[in-house]
């Protein structure tokens, strides 16, 4: 082992090239944790805005080419999101986030799809849709996946509930109930809204290390619907 000499009041040379190695491992490691979530999101996003886009070209129905742009907006910010202050280390609440936003894939166009169920459901989806991408735009950099603290935002629609986007899934899925009714699909929301739920809880967990968040929650009573929850 070659050390320092006698001399050099410094720790050995051998241990400063283990550590200088570790510290620049460690600086790669994390822009590979920052970087790969990031490439995962944008690319499960792109998934969803190819099936729009293949929807909106079988049917021409202008909401399959409102899907479209919007998960190309979220597409977009997975790519040039700001890096967390806090991202929580919960296996948990990974698994939430991911069957939150991915559980959608499990419904089914099978059922009963009544003529009032399919008019009311469209009127819905719009109604979520519209929630969802204007949450989307208050968000701006702050675009998250798991419970994260990337800075609070108060606009738009976070001044009425604390976790818009998933109100608006809620919707964006009841929409899709309404015009599919079969046991799956009501079986598949539930689920889904459990994980959502379950991600709201996470991120008020979180997000109650920020010094400025109790004062956000004092204002801002609701999570997900004003005056039920």
């Amino acid at each position: 082992m070659l050390c320092a000499p006698d001399n050099d009041t410094g720790p050995p040379r051998s241990w400063v090239r283990r550590r200088f190695d570790a510290d620049r491992l460690s600086a790669r490691t994390l822009r590979v944790v920052r970087v790969v979530p990031n490439l995962v999101g944008a690319v499960g996003a792109a998934y969803f805005a190819r099936a729009s886009l293949r929807f909106y070209v079988q049917t021409h129905r202008l909401i399959g080419a409102a899907f479209f742009a919007e998960q190309m907006w979220v597409v977009c910010a997975y790519l040039i999101r700001r890096p967390a202050r806090a991202v929580s280390r919960r296996t948990g609440d990974w698994a939430l986030a991911f069957c939150g936003t991915f559980g959608g894939v499990l419904f089914r166009p099978v059922g009963s799809h009544p003529a009032w169920g399919v008019r009311i459901g469209l009127v819905v989806q719009l109604l979520g849709l519209a929630i969802c991408v204007v949450s989307f735009v208050a968000l701006g950099r702050s675009f998250g996946f798991a419970a994260a603290d990337r800075g609070l935002v108060r606009r738009g629609p976070y001044s009425v509930v604390r976790h818009p986007i998933y109100a608006s899934y809620l919707l964006l899925q009841a929409g899709y109930v309404l015009q599919s009714i079969s046991v799956w699909n009501v079986l598949v929301m539930a689920f889904v809204t459990v994980c959502n739920v379950g991600r709201a809880l996470a991120e008020d967990r979180l997000l109650a290390t920020n010094e400025r968040y109790g004062d956000y929650r004092r204002q801002v009573r609701w999570r997900l619907v004003p005056g039920v929850w």
